[in-house]
């Protein structure tokens, strides 16, 4: 019986059913978008309006200007005079961040799935039982041992305090993707000749790109969006990143909520730039990761 026939037997209703079925789903996504893209929408429009209108109830601004943005990229208000450089000290976080978590990361996972260390599956397990104490909790440990180390308003303080939180997610991912390399390539570059070291730099990480690029960004959206410990452990302006200096902005009488939106836009460019970049190799990487066994 051909497919034609089957489709022409149907009830009646099924079409209806099936276009009932898309309409909720379309409805759905539209709402999901709207709730999405209101917060970031308003973002921008309050950045666009001038300091009086800040809370006018006009869907669009009435006098839209690029102001605010000007002020932000001259440093022109007294919130902002280090805006630059605290800006350089987000990144310069986030680079490390993301270097020393994919390193101690991927070295893990290598020694433990490709060297085949005896009972390593109790460092991974350890690893991952550090995320049953809420990162909040450890704050204050942190603090005194950044303190006893000299490590007190350092910006190498946080870098150690996210790669610790982020290396054990690391980990787990480096290690489920890794079992999708074959063993075999790794024995037939040590009949070549291949040290570990080898193996590990012109086999292993190659075959790892997407793992790596998906803990990568995951790694870089963790340094640069925490606030909690850039607050607690950098108190001085020049070494503060630009989380903690927008907090600064609520400490205002009358706080410039067009210069504050401006702001964050500006800070939010390099993650959303990095993230369409490599989205498609983050997805690979998050996705073999979380179905291999």
């Amino acid at each position: 019986m051909s497919a034609t026939t089957i489709q022409t037997r149907r009830p009646p209703n099924y079409r209806r059913r099936k276009w009932a079925v898309e309409a909720a789903a379309l409805l759905l996504g539209v709402v999901i978008a709207i709730w999405t893209l209101a917060p970031i929408y308003n973002m921008v429009m309050v950045a666009l309006e001038s300091h009086n209108d800040v809370f006018s109830t006009n869907i669009f601004p009435a006098d839209p200007s690029a102001y605010s943005f000007w002020i932000v990229f001259t440093e022109g208000y007294w919130y902002l005079e280090y805006f630059w450089h605290q800006y350089e000290n987000s990144l310069y976080i986030g680079f490390w961040t993301v270097f020393l978590t994919l390193w101690v990361g991927s070295m893990v996972s290598y020694s433990i799935g490709r060297m085949r260390i005896r009972h390593g599956w109790l460092l991974t397990n350890a690893a991952l039982l550090t995320y049953l104490v809420p990162a909040a909790f450890l704050a204050i440990p942190f603090y005194r041992m950044m303190q006893t180390y000299g490590l007190g308003n350092n910006v190498w303080s946080i870098i150690a305090v996210e790669v610790t939180f982020a290396t054990p997610y690391a980990i787990f991912i480096f290690q489920q993707y890794g079992r999708s390399i074959p063993l075999e390539l790794d024995e037939a570059a040590r009949i070549d000749g291949a040290s570990p070291i080898q193996v590990y730099f012109k086999i292993y990480l190659p075959l790892m790109a997407p793992a790596l690029v998906a803990v990568g960004t995951y790694a870089l959206l963790l340094a640069w969006n925490e606030y909690l410990y850039q607050f607690l452990l950098l108190s001085n302006k020049r070494s503060m990143t630009v989380p903690v200096a927008l907090a600064q902005f609520l400490n205002s009488d009358e706080s410039p909520w067009n210069y504050m939106m401006a702001t964050a836009i500006v800070y939010a460019i390099p993650p959303v730039v990095i993230y369409y970049m490599f989205r498609g190799r983050m997805t690979a990487g998050l996705t073999m990761g979380g179905v291999k066994g």
